[in-house]
């Protein structure tokens, strides 16, 4: 009896998992805008536009690629690194616009113009690899919530059955409980993934804005 009661408790707390997804994100997925797989409620940007937070000289119109300056090559790559703390960042930006500043103008606008490609060549790519893995995690909570239906009405199943023996009931009871907690735990990452697109934006739009003192 104590077991059926526990088998009844938790195949109906699924089910409301199942209906309402039982967490605040699931509200957050359906006031989403975008495609299916998008679990977020920032609007879905694929791919950052430079134009739209850039004012100076065209990067298509540079001779050279950015990695083509070593000194900028470093700047970028160390700026933009994973490892490397946000303010760090935020500062090898400020002491390379520092250093170009007393340039001549043309060399220091095509220096600064490089840096600025760079810094946006590698955050957009690393925002959309970002993208990627949460529309792919988004993906995987659907394939899970499904799996967790069939689980539940195969539990259903047993319990109706008078063939079925405690033991089989109690081994799928686990496989439930403990997918149960997998989808909880992966939901409940999804906002904080959702964020990471925004910030790298921010810190892109940091960089920009002390790039531009000096343009």
């Amino acid at each position: 009896m104590k077991s059926d009661k526990r088998v009844t408790g938790l195949a109906l707390g699924l089910t409301m998992i199942i209906l309402g997804l039982g967490v605040p994100d699931a509200r957050a997925q359906r006031a989403a805008t975008g495609p299916p797989d998008w679990p977020c409620v920032q609007r879905l940007i694929p791919e950052l536009a430079w134009g739209t937070i850039w004012t100076g000289p065209s990067p298509e119109a540079l001779e050279r690629s950015w990695w083509e300056d070593e000194e900028v090559g470093r700047v970028v790559r160390f700026a933009t690194a994973r490892e490397t703390p946000r303010e760090e960042a935020l500062q090898r930006v400020h002491d390379f616009v520092a250093q170009v500043a007393g340039q001549p103008e043309a060399d220091r606008e095509e220096r600064l113009t490089l840096l600025f490609a760079g810094l946006f060549e590698r955050i957009d790519r690393e925002r959309s690899r970002i993208i990627e893995r949460i529309r792919s995690a988004s993906r995987g909570q659907v394939k899970r919530l499904d799996r967790l239906t069939v689980l539940v009405d195969e539990l259903e199943v047993l319990r109706a059955s008078s063939e079925a023996s405690g033991a089989d009931i109690e081994e799928l009871r686990k496989e439930l409980h403990w997918e149960q907690r997998t989808f909880q735990k992966r939901q409940q990452l999804l906002p904080v993934m959702c964020e990471k697109p925004s910030l790298l934006e921010e810190e892109l739009s940091r960089m920009v804005r002390v790039i531009r003192s000096e343009l």
